[in-house]
């Protein structure tokens, strides 16, 4: 009941001023109790705790919809794989993230990696009192007060997308226990490290670079695994033909896929106003906002790219637009304007209409444009911070971008950590999808991916009444 009353003292704030004021001076300061100041330290902090974990339900309910986008972009005989794939994943990287991952990522230890804290072996999985710090344990989670749990729930969350982007652009082919073990390494390994350096005190966070919400942290580190495990993987059968030229493999689901982006679209409101991980109700409101213009601008720009460049407005390209502006505002949501924002989707929703076929005349097959959306636009949304940031917005952080008259210097910034965090996780994916090949395997046999995953892999078929109609 102390805590409910604290909290509606934040919400209503003249009123504490009003009671806690002695009648006897009138004229002093308010005279707040010692149980007063609990009650209000305690209300804000249960405050802030509520807010982090609905953004991180929010975040974890994306799940979901990355497994409706990917199973209606891709063919019938493969949507139970796809399911199984994108269900198992989180699972996978709950443990992965619990044992090693928290610890590499957010531990006190050096520029490069987390030391301390790695299994919990410090004893400090205990949620300090209120006051009390993580220094020597976990100094870089301190700038937030919520519990201990509350903060490794919203990073678990983070950590499961990232392994969940690269399900998208491997499938149709990949060997359901290779993507498993890979899942682990991406959680367990690469994505704590490179988040160390952003996130948990590194050598790019003392450097001066800023990535809000994981545009390059979560969106890129996926892709940039993603894109070694394609390479490494090759196409489809039939996806192009011997002159070179792409034969497109439609997916079996439109309806399903249009509902995983409303889906996915709704979580980031988890996603990037959570990451305040603080019931700030001035800069969540504003993040949301940000997030959500982006995300409208991106979708009407795709569809106009989309109308002339393919002469149709394709709905797959309007579709994974939205999505483009959602990962590019994932960097610079909390750090530039309203109007910022609606630019930074409109160049976004170009992009991935650019970037779609890029990689076909490439010869790399992605499924679902999960590289067009998340390595593209990461990169993108992380050089945006450099462009767009204006320091009126949060001072004391970014200061101003490229275009608010703040020169070349923090755009200079955000280009290494692109950089360094690209070439990082794109040797150590490539390394790692190698040694699964040479060991276990990585695609399938020829009869398993033109028969489909679901029956080759898993044994059952995703629609058995259809299939037959379905599959041609």
């Amino acid at each position: 009941m102390k805590v409910l009353m604290a909290a509606l003292v934040l919400v209503f704030g003249g009123a504490l001023m009003g009671i806690a004021e002695p009648a006897s001076d009138p004229l002093g300061p308010p005279a707040f109790t010692g149980e007063m100041a609990e009650m209000l330290v305690n209300g804000k902090v249960a405050l802030d705790t509520i807010w982090v974990l609905l953004a991180a339900f929010l975040v974890f309910f994306m799940n979901l919809g990355f497994a409706m986008v990917e199973s209606g972009l891709c063919r019938a005989k493969n949507t139970v794989n796809i399911l199984a794939k994108n269900f198992i994943v989180f699972s996978i990287a709950s443990l992965a993230f619990w044992a090693i991952g928290w610890g590499l990522m957010f531990g006190d230890g050096n520029a490069v990696m987390g030391l301390n804290g790695v299994l919990f072996a410090s004893g400090a999985d205990n949620s300090p009192a209120i006051g009390e710090s993580y220094a020597g344990v976990y100094s870089a989670m301190n700038w937030t007060s919520v519990p201990f749990w509350a903060k490794f729930l919203f990073q678990l969350a983070f950590a499961g997308t990232a392994a969940t982007i690269v399900s998208g652009a491997v499938a149709e082919r990949i060997k359901f226990h290779s993507f498993i073990v890979f899942s682990f390494v991406i959680v367990a390994l690469m994505y704590p490290v490179t988040g160390h350096w952003i996130w948990g005190g590194g050598w790019l966070q003392k450097l001066g670079m800023w990535d809000f919400a994981g545009s390059t942290v979560v969106h890129s580190v996926g892709g940039w695994a993603a894109l070694a495990g394609v390479i490494l993987l090759g196409p489809r059968l039939g996806k192009y033909r011997k002159d070179g030229s792409v034969r497109p493999i439609f997916g079996h689901n439109m309806s399903m896929t249009a509902l995983g982006v409303l889906v996915l679209w709704f979580g980031w409101f988890g996603f990037n106003p959570g990451s305040t991980m603080a019931a700030n109700f001035n800069d969540i409101s504003r993040i949301a906002v940000t997030t959500n213009m982006a995300a409208a601008a991106a979708s009407l720009s795709a569809t106009v790219a989309a109308w002339l460049l393919l002469k149709k407005p394709d709905l797959s390209m309007i579709l994974n637009g939205s999505l483009a502006g959602l990962v590019a505002i994932t960097a610079p949501c909390a750090y530039v304007t309203v109007a910022g924002s609606v630019v930074i989707g409109l160049v976004a929703g170009v992009l991935v209409v650019l970037a779609v076929p890029m990689f076909d005349r490439l010869r790399i097959d992605d499924p679902v444009g999960a590289l067009s959306v998340h390595l593209v636009n990461g990169v993108f949304g992380t050089l945006a911070v450099g462009l767009f940031a204006s320091d009126a917005i949060m001072p004391g952080t970014t200061g101003n971008g490229l275009f608010y008259g703040g020169g070349l210097s923090l755009l200079g910034k955000q280009a290494l950590g692109v950089a360094s965090v690209g070439l990082f996780t794109f040797a150590i994916a490539f390394a790692v999808w190698s040694i699964i090949r040479a060991t276990m395997g990585l695609r399938v046999s020829r009869d398993e991916e033109v028969g489909g995953l679901d029956v080759g892999e898993h044994g059952m078929e995703a629609y058995p009444d259809f299939q037959g109609f379905l599959t041609k």
